[in-house]
């Protein structure tokens, strides 16, 4: 068992064997309780999609109160990025490189099979756990935490959701324990427009032929497993897209490129091509023509993942930068920090960024109690986006020159930032899905 799973195995075990009545609970946000589909039993911290109609026995919380397992693993994962992450961030951002004795050691954390079922070697947690350690990476390095948020939050949750059986059995254990996961979605002339690609698959007397080509592909390079989307019936549009799972070693799929980016530069971002490979027919990912309804889903999820990073990223600025000003950099006889120019500039980042949290564990919690959080997920990645890039690029100006070179973290957090209101949807995508949420709503 991963070591997260291993340390919070005792609040685990407790929480499993909780059959007592939500009204004899005095505090649900502190306890998880095992689903039961035939005894409708409230969870608070359900990953499932079933919605919590009931809630008036809840004591109301704070919108960012952990439960035990929730908490343990922001300790936790705080350490270890800590302790082993942040001693190589340096050299794997000027490598453009993520380092592969990391990897491993975010597989024996548990940190890539954070709700994938014990049964399939994973940590059994709830969808907030993820975010918590996301988010918790992202003060560290904003590149672990991506691959980490992609692995789980789109690709373990499609074969979890819409995996056959056999599927699952195949492929869950190992992307809990050893195998990186990669979502291949974005196309050169698909991007924003996500069902615009032209990646085609055709079916074959034994399942399936996929040509084409994908594009800005995060954790490529490390990945040996693949989520692919093709458009199986081009005459249907984009509900002729499906999905499907496919190994790096399959023939006639290739890395074309790797990109050098601004910021995440530790991430691998690549484009791939497909040059007519055949996919068997159970690996077809849940229904033909389904793959735009997954997408949409896993997408909505993954931005909360995104939102989580960027969260994650500004506190991780915000705190080196005040660690500094406050301790170290002095001008005209005092501390930076004690000026009151500089105290309003900090206080103002630091609210703007716990308002963004709050936006980020209010999705979260939504997502679990089976409620609609579309809105709610664009709304805390548009804004963790835009605080991310306003804190960082204040944390370099508060730091002065120290903030400028490349012997800190600063300057790397702001080239990081950069990317939060560009994928999973640009920020103009989630003010276009806001507008369209807030004007039903609004029309009569």
């Amino acid at each position: 068992m991963s070591s997260i799973a291993r340390a919070l195995r005792p609040a685990l075990r407790q929480s499993r064997g909780i059959t007592t009545k939500v009204s004899s609970v005095p505090r649900c946000s502190r306890t998880i309780r095992p689903f039961n589909i035939s005894q409708q039993q409230t969870r608070c911290l359900s990953a499932t999609p079933r919605r919590l109609n009931d809630i008036t026995d809840i004591p109301p919380t704070p919108i960012d109160h952990l439960s035990e397992v929730e908490l343990a693993m922001k300790e936790t994962v705080a350490k270890f990025a800590n302790d082993m992450i942040l001693p190589k961030v340096r050299d794997m951002d000027e490598a453009e490189k993520m380092d592969p004795a990391l990897v491993e050691q975010l597989f024996e954390q548990g940190l890539m099979g954070v709700e994938i079922p014990e049964e399939f070697g994973g940590a059994g947690m709830n969808f907030t756990a993820a975010i918590v350690g996301i988010e918790e990476l992202a003060r560290v390095d904003p590149s672990v935490s991506v691959m980490v948020d992609v692995h789980n939050t789109l690709v373990n949750t499609a074969i979890i959701k819409w995996g056959s059986t056999a599927l699952k059995k195949k492929y869950l254990p190992a992307l809990a324990t050893k195998t990186v996961g990669s979502f291949c979605l974005s196309e050169p002339v698909s991007g924003s427009d996500a069902f615009a690609l032209a990646t085609k698959a055709t079916k074959t007397a034994d399942g399936y032929k996929i040509s084409g080509s994908k594009m800005w592909i995060t954790n490529s390079m490390e990945a040996d497993f693949f989520i692919v989307f093709a458009n199986l019936d081009a005459s249907k549009g984009y509900r002729g897209i499906t999905a499907f799972v496919m190994d790096k070693d399959t023939k006639g799929f290739s890395i074309a490129k790797k990109e050098k980016k601004l910021g995440i530069k530790a991430s691998s971002t690549c484009a791939i091509n497909f040059d007519d490979v055949e996919i068997p027919k159970e690996n077809l990912l849940g229904e033909e023509g389904k793959g735009y309804q997954y997408a949409i889903g896993l997408l909505n999820e993954g931005r909360i993942g995104i939102a989580a990073q960027m969260t994650g990223l500004a506190l991780g600025a915000w705190e080196n930068a005040v660690k500094y000003v406050w301790n170290d950099r002095k001008q005209f006889g005092q501390l930076v920090g004690e000026f009151q120019g500089m105290q309003h500039q900090i206080a103002q980042s630091y609210t703007e960024i716990a308002a963004a949290r709050a936006l980020v564990y209010n999705a979260a919690r939504k997502k679990e109690a089976g409620q609609n959080f579309v809105q709610d997920a664009a709304m805390a990645k548009l804004y963790a986006s835009q605080v991310a890039g306003r804190v960082s690029g204040l944390a370099i100006e508060w730091m002065g020159g120290m903030g400028f070179v490349r012997e800190g973290l600063a300057e790397k957090f702001w080239r990081d930032s950069k990317i939060g209101a560009i994928y999973e949807g640009t920020s103009n995508i989630q003010l276009n899905t806001i507008a369209k949420l807030l004007q039903k709503e609004y029309t009569s």
